[in-house]
């Protein structure tokens, strides 16, 4: 083949991977579109808003940092932020042990398992639904299908969603019970350990539990930190189940006062729009925050093949 032909080919295939880039942006224009105008648009609005007094009602005002500095001194969102941590610091973990333990008993075989994890993954699809939140504040009402199983002993129950020492526990239960999503991914991780590591295990006469320990666990820290990382954004993330519950207040005594619902209450409910504003962004900087300390921590506690 001549030189001449070699470079019109060249060319020709020059020109069809410019019309394949062309094809492949025109089908991804959407996304793009949808990046921009619904995610980055917005975002760099708030990011503006911040800065401003806004009411939805009339322009916004720059103020500088003074939506900043009122959050040194605002009881409620200090309140918020408390309820906040105790609602991911206890729930997520109790969650993912949850899941994990069934994971590992799903793994050993057992008959129907398709219609088993169906059924426990199912909560994950519905947990963060309007219904959902609607049946909990039903079941832990003081006359409740809870109370009721509780007296089938002789226990006397008590109004769980009504009461601050308990209303926030029934919020973690459900985030608890939706454990659906982080099983599935365990168990998935868990048919990816290779057999063999469990038979030698067994040849030098480790027990099971050895064997969870010094091979389970191990092999298993990149999937339970991914789970990790994933279950903690979603969990500040929290906003319907408080909002239905307390009837959007909140309470009883702002027991139930998610951050989330603190800042809706004061964008929607006060038309604080700048301070909310506020308020987003300081919320995103604790979830980065969070996230970049489990990837800092990660090198200490999470094993990868290579």
């Amino acid at each position: 083949m001549s030189a001449t032909s070699e470079l019109r080919n060249l060319g020709k295939g020059g020109a069809t991977a410019k019309r394949q880039n062309k094809t492949a942006f025109f089908f991804l224009l959407p996304w793009f579109l949808g990046l921009f105008v619904i995610t980055i648009g917005p975002m760099l609005a708030s990011l503006v808003l911040s800065f401003t007094d806004y009411n939805l009602l009339q322009p916004a005002e720059f103020n500088g940092l003074e939506n900043f500095s009122r959050m040194l001194g605002d009881e409620r969102l200090h309140q918020s932020l408390g309820v906040t941590f105790t609602y991911v610091l206890v729930s997520v973990p109790v969650q993912l042990g949850l899941a994990l333990g069934l994971a590992i008993v799903l793994d050993r075989g057992v008959r129907g398992l398709a219609f088993y994890r169906s059924m426990f993954y199912l909560p994950s699809l519905l947990g963060a639904s309007v219904a959902i939140a609607v049946l909990w504040r039903m079941v832990f009402g003081a006359d409740g299908l809870f109370n009721d199983g509780l007296a089938l002993f002789g226990i006397e129950g008590r109004g769980w969603i009504s009461e601050p020492e308990t209303a926030l526990g029934t919020l973690i239960t459900l985030n608890v019970w939706t454990f659906g999503s982080p099983m599935v991914i365990f168990l998935a991780g868990l048919r990816q350990i290779p057999r063999m590591y469990y038979e030698a295990a067994s040849v030098d006469g480790a027990s099971r539990w050895r064997q969870f320990v010094s091979v389970t666990l191990p092999l298993l820290t990149p999937i339970i930190f991914f789970n990790l990382v994933l279950q903690i954004i979603h969990a500040f993330q929290s906003f319907t189940q408080a909002f239905i519950v307390s009837g959007g207040t909140g309470g009883p005594a702002d027991s139930t006062l998610f951050y989330t619902l603190y800042l809706y209450q004061r964008g929607f409910g006060n038309f604080d729009m700048g301070y909310a504003s506020a308020l987003a962004w300081l919320l995103l900087l604790i979830v980065g925050a969070f996230t970049a300390i489990n990837f800092w921590a990660s090198k200490y506690w999470v094993f990868y093949n290579d």
